[in-house]
């Protein structure tokens, strides 16, 4: 983990754990990646409750309740799969926000209309989420490396709004 990815680590924790919130995740192709982010600070069991990696459809219907028909209509590289996915992570596991990440990290795998290196990011919880679509392939490590920073920078935005909505007005 580089030394910006440590830093907005250690920013979303503070923020959750000065907030008393929780979070998990739903994570495809970056296989729990975005999990290690989190972990990786101290302190993380006061916030973070657990993972879900959905590789296949499959197993984002049965244990994250996207839908079928989405699946087969969209495909599971969507936006609209990876809200379902942060919706049904906050359900399964219980938690006030989830980040979800699903696409194409290569070398192969992709199509002329989703190519290699397409991933959706989404974060947030069933009444709000952020998303954010990541389009470059540098190859597999690379594209699982930036997608990962790219939903923890997207998270941590997030929160940021979430802590500025929370806080009381003065006067």
């Amino acid at each position: 983990m580089d030394f910006e990815a440590k830093i907005i680590s250690r920013e979303v924790s503070e923020l959750l754990w000065d907030m008393e919130r929780t979070v998990g995740t739903a994570e495809s192709c970056t296989g729990g990646r975005i999990a290690e982010a989190i972990i990786a600070v101290p302190g993380a069991s006061k916030y973070f409750k657990g993972g879900i990696i959905s590789y296949t459809n499959e197993i984002k219907e049965q244990l994250l309740g996207v839908g079928h028909d989405l699946l087969e209509e969209k495909t599971a590289v969507c936006e609209e799969v990876a809200i379902e996915m942060v919706k049904g992570a906050c359900a399964r596991l219980n938690t006030d926000y989830a980040i979800s990440a699903t696409g194409v990290a290569g070398p192969s795998g992709g199509t002329k209309e989703i190519p290699v290196g397409t991933i959706w990011l989404a974060c947030g919880n069933a009444n709000r989420t952020l998303t954010m679509k990541v389009e470059e392939d540098h190859g597999r490590d690379i594209n699982l490396a930036i997608a990962t920073n790219k939903a923890m920078q997207l998270f941590l935005q997030y929160l940021k709004d979430e802590n500025v909505e929370r806080e009381p007005l003065e006067g």
